[in-house]
């Protein structure tokens, strides 16, 4: 039954690729990942100045589906402070770790130790359980979610033995929720939408912020079939907001040729993606690009073995609504190519597959 609701909940890109799509400014090995200048939008004067903003970040979309967000608002502070927190948390003992366990998809919230996930393209859960078992995922992390939902719990480490840790989890939500919302309304002007189109349905705040570690590994750990430290895969809602180290690793996929390309960390920006979701929403206008994280260069320790680095990210899941509906926006096309699909169905249905 699982398999039958993902095979229609699954946005086309999480079961087969086709690159029929052209990009029409620049050739295929000319692929990059722009970088957007926020403060453009962010401190408008006029209608015009946003439109100028929100029409590059609707074009990097439907051409790469990525972008690099600068001047974006968040305060570096901020983030340096979530990430030092992030590597406090991951540095307690797995003892302590282990009792704050993911339990639940419908929740997903918690901490995931090496090896529990298997992100992948698939949506047979035997096909998943094997590749888990032969290459998994060479990382941990720590979800969490709203803090004041009722049913679902965030799973919070004691203020004895993490101090600080919760409220700053707390702050940092808010303020990714608040960026969310914002580039949301870029969307919304760039598909010639009203600006506050999204507004109402995505309030609720149904997020998801994930702190990531991968730890240092031997490299030859890293290089039989499949491996990698995070396979390829695509996101599930609306936009990623990844926070990156300066390490690197991560990877997007030339929609055009099948080739993956570094997204090589530039300071003081977010990289920011659309999800399936999204590009179901906009009818993939808007497009959802495959993406992998891979071991950055090397050190060697003898002869024969190398190390890689570890390396941190902080990757904030933008949902709408779980109670939305997702249907063929207007101004995407007179046929819908999807069937309208409940936020919180899909959700769920993605994370019960990708977890033991």
């Amino acid at each position: 039954m699982l398999q039958y609701r993902l095979s229609v909940f699954l946005h086309p890109t999480s079961l087969a690729r086709s690159f029929s799509s052209s990009i029409p400014r620049r050739a295929t090995a000319q692929f990059r990942i722009p970088v957007i200048d926020f403060s453009k939008f962010r401190a408008s004067t006029s209608a015009q100045e946003k439109k100028e903003t929100a029409d590059e970040i609707v074009s990097a979309f439907k051409e790469s589906g990525f972008i690099y967000l600068s001047n974006h608002g968040v305060d570096p502070q901020q983030v340096q402070s979530t990430f030092k927190k992030s590597a406090d948390f991951f540095a307690l003992p797995y003892d302590v770790k282990r009792k704050l366990a993911w339990e639940d998809p419908r929740s997903n919230r918690g901490y995931v130790e090496i090896g529990r996930e298997r992100v992948t393209q698939s949506a047979d859960p035997d096909e998943i359980a094997t590749l888990r078992e032969k290459a998994p995922d060479f990382k941990e992390s720590m979800e969490i979610g709203r803090d004041w939902d009722s049913t679902w719990k965030n799973q919070w480490p004691s203020e004895t033995i993490a101090p600080g840790f919760k409220q700053n989890m707390l702050d940092f939500y808010e303020t990714c929720h608040e960026l969310h919302v914002q580039i949301m309304r870029s969307i919304a002007i760039g598909l010639d939408l009203q600006e506050h189109f999204f507004d109402d349905k995505i309030d609720e705040k149904c997020h998801n912020l994930r702190l990531l570690s991968y730890p240092a590994i031997k490299s030859t750990l890293l290089k039989d079939e499949g491996q990698a430290r995070a396979g390829a895969h695509s996101d599930y809602g609306t936009l990623t907001l990844l926070f990156q180290d300066s390490v690197g690793g991560l990877e997007v996929q030339n929609p055009q040729t099948g080739e993956f390309i570094p997204a090589t960390p530039i300071a003081d920006t977010i990289v920011v993606n659309v999800g399936d979701l999204l590009a179901r929403w906009s009818n993939d206008v808007l497009r959802s690009t495959l993406h992998r994280v891979v071991a950055p260069p090397a050190q060697a320790i003898s002869e024969t073995e190398s190390v890689t680095p570890k390396r941190q990210s902080i990757a904030f899941f933008c949902n709408p609504n779980f109670s939305t509906e997702v249907s063929c926006l207007p101004n995407c096309g007179d046929q819908a190519k999807y069937p309208p699909v409940n936020t919180g169905d899909y959700i769920v249905g993605r994370l019960s597959v990708t977890y033991t």
